[in-house]
């Protein structure tokens, strides 16, 4: 008798735990059924029939279930994680904007093959619209709309839901690798300024401070005094003009002083500044008293003289 020894290949392995096959594609909106499913929209899964699951089943792979996505006829890929396996036999749905990325059509063939991808350390994201500057917490916002993803992929154009408006976000960086996994994952956040986004014009605040020159004292004359109170003539019931002072005389060139600048003037504070009089001598030499006065430093008088007896 002969006795024949087979030998397990890690190449028919490899093979054999690899989930490869070709589905049409359709848009969520085509999928039939009573229930709204527009949360597949919100996300990165897709819907695959039940005969992938059991296939997969029968396969050593990995969980969480990740695939990659190929148009062969564009040469565009992407990655994704599956949602639920009700789709009909040879049918697979996508979310809109994955079809957007690998410019498929409806009822167009995708290449789906079971992948094993990197956890995700960092990725930077770019709007597509300066509208996304407008959300108080981006980051925020980001973090709670990619609970709905399963990995991301360099160069795809994501979409998110937020207060019933789409925002689309391209993948400009992802690390370790070009496709990551975001499932159970510390990963760090960073965006890149919005596709058409232009930085204000920041205007120079320099503004010259005028410079306090000496003048022509005689120059003051041609300026316009405006108002002055109680500059104007009386009259009399009785007619008599007894009394009546004439009016004043105008200003002359030497009579106008000019005022001194406040060089400590800060924007904001409001300083009231007083003529101080000298102080009269009998007032100064009144506090020069108090000044010198001690409490209790007198002599006290005794009714009983000391010495004499009783």
């Amino acid at each position: 008798m002969f006795s024949f020894q087979v030998f397990d290949h890690p190449m028919s392995r490899g093979f054999q735990n690899r989930f490869s096959t070709q589905y049409r594609c359709y848009s969520v909106s085509m999928l039939a059924g009573p229930n709204d499913r527009s949360d597949v929209e919100k996300g990165g899964k897709i819907i695959m029939p039940p005969s992938a699951l059991d296939q997969l089943s029968r396969l050593n792979i990995t969980y969480p279930m990740l695939f990659k996505l190929t148009n062969k006829n564009s040469d565009r890929m992407t990655h994704c994680g599956v949602l639920e396996f009700v789709a009909d036999e040879g049918i697979c749905y996508l979310p809109h904007w994955m079809m957007q990325n690998l410019l498929l059509e409806e009822g167009g063939l995708v290449q789906v093959e079971s992948v094993n991808l990197m956890v995700a350390t960092y990725s930077k994201f770019q709007p597509q619209s300066p509208d996304f500057l407008d959300i108080t917490n981006p980051k925020a916002v980001l973090e709670n709309a990619l609970r709905n993803f399963a990995c991301l992929t360099t160069g795809d154009v994501i979409a998110i839901n937020y207060n019933e408006k789409i925002y689309e976000l391209r993948v400009m960086e992802t690390k370790p690798d070009k496709a990551v996994s975001i499932i159970e994952c510390d990963m760090n956040v960073d965006f890149d300024a919005p596709l058409g986004y232009k930085e204000p014009e920041r205007r120079p605040h320099h503004q010259e401070e005028p410079t306090e020159e000496e003048g022509d004292p005689s120059s003051y004359a041609d300026m316009d005094t405006g108002f002055r109170a109680f500059t104007g003539s009386g009259n009399r019931l009785d007619g008599k003009t007894k009394g009546i002072e004439p009016s004043p005389a105008p200003l002359g060139p030497s009579d106008i002083k000019r005022g001194i600048p406040n060089y400590e003037f800060k924007v904001g504070r409001i300083t009231f500044i007083r003529n101080s009089k000298p102080l009269p001598r009998r007032i100064i030499d009144d506090d020069d008293a108090m000044n010198r006065f001690i409490a209790f430093s007198g002599q006290g008088q005794s009714l009983r003289k000391k010495g004499r007896k009783p």
